[in-house]
């Protein structure tokens, strides 16, 4: 053995790996097996527990495999280090967020365009327009919410890692790039009409203020709501060059509705921490009556949203728009389906269901760009 084990760089295997091999070293049968491999095989190098180029596989009673390294946490780890902060500052890495904030412009503009029997650049520009505001303003939120937060997120287990809560970015540069947010959205903005550009600005009070309610109210997510859903008003303004209320109005109260809906749902995730850090929300709000509670503003979500279609079909096209309904029913269907999956004891499920009732927007969208083409051909 001294012998096989200088010429093939054999290591002598420690006390506690060998439980994990198939075959005890001292037996006749492991010997007679290493000859077998020796005669078809070529041994690489390395010591067990490493990396090594033994051409032996993962079923080899003499391997053993290397612990694999966990991968990173999203693709943001690949971007420089300086600007990684910044970058998760901004929650560039969970989409959903501006999902949730672009679906009720979406709503609007592609409703308005195809009530005043618009052509589809003028849609197709619009929400090109607003996907750009929506990423621009919802990263500027994140950013005015961490700096009030900050003292809050550190006693928050899933927050605690934010950039302002464990000092990765300082207050001075999150009021500095919160500027550099700031300018991109008002750019944006100023490609509307003057109506819309005076109706958008009005929403930065309401944006403001949404991270101070959780500590005065258990309606933060009605305050959200309110802010988030501000392009259902602005959309068909910046087509229309107005707000039409009487459609606006239900779809506008409808997303607010909607919102209640799945940030109760993402507020349970850190309902144990906001107790002992003294955050309020309808989470806590609402309790063991959760379930309940966001059925029935689903189903107000779902009539009201319907209302808004209804009012631009009976007033503005005289035609039953069959696929905004349709799509419609598909979303309403998908909230169904995550108010019932979801475990509201279980972080892992309350982010899944979060997600999920953002495909209730989507398929409101689908309804009303079915209709579109459908009202248009």
């Amino acid at each position: 053995m001294p012998r096989l084990s200088r010429m093939f760089k054999l290591h002598v295997v420690p006390p506690r790996a060998l439980p994990r091999l198939c075959t005890p070293l001292s037996s006749t049968a492991f010997l007679q097996q290493l000859r077998l491999r020796l005669r078809t095989q070529t041994l690489g190098y390395g010591r067990v527990g490493c990396r090594h180029t033994s051409t032996f596989s993962s079923a080899d009673p003499i391997a053993v495999s290397a612990p694999s390294q966990p991968p990173p946490k999203s693709w943001v780890e690949r971007t420089p280090q300086k600007i990684r902060p910044y970058l998760y500052l901004t929650r560039i890495d969970k989409p959903i967020g501006t999902l949730l904030l672009y679906y009720p412009c979406t709503w609007s503009i592609t409703m308005a365009s195809y009530a005043l029997n618009l052509p589809i650049s003028t849609p197709l520009t619009y929400l090109t327009l607003f996907g750009v505001g929506a990423f621009v303003m919802r990263g500027a939120g994140c950013t005015v919410n961490d700096m009030w937060d900050r003292n809050l997120d550190k006693g928050v287990d899933r927050t605690k890692a934010r950039p302002i809560a464990n000092g990765n970015v300082t207050i001075p540069q999150a009021f500095g790039f919160l500027g550099l947010q700031l300018s991109a959205g008002l750019a944006v903005l100023t490609q509307l009409n003057w109506y819309s550009i005076l109706l958008g600005a009005s929403s930065l009070s309401v944006v403001t203020i949404y991270p101070f309610m959780k500590r005065i109210t258990y309606w933060p997510q009605g305050v959200l709501g309110l802010a988030f859903n501000w392009g259902a008003l602005l959309g068909w303004s910046a087509v229309a060059g107005s707000v039409d209320w009487t459609v606006c109005l239900p779809l506008y109260a409808g997303g607010v509705a909607w919102t209640l809906v799945y940030d109760t749902i993402y507020a349970h995730q850190d309902k144990t921490d906001d107790v002992k850090m003294g955050i309020r929300s309808t989470a806590l709000l609402f309790g063991d009556h959760t379930r309940s509670v966001l059925s029935a503003l689903s189903v107000t979500s779902v009539g009201l949203i319907g209302t808004a279609g209804y009012m631009t079909d009976t007033l503005l096209t005289g035609i039953v728009g069959i696929p905004f309904y349709a799509g419609l029913g598909v979303g309403a269907l998908q909230l169904a389906r995550v108010l019932k999956r979801t475990d509201f004891d279980d972080r892992a499920s309350c982010w899944k269901g979060f997600v999920g009732c953002g495909w209730s927007g989507f398929w409101i969208w689908m309804g009303a760009v079915g209709n579109y083409f459908y009202l248009m051909a």
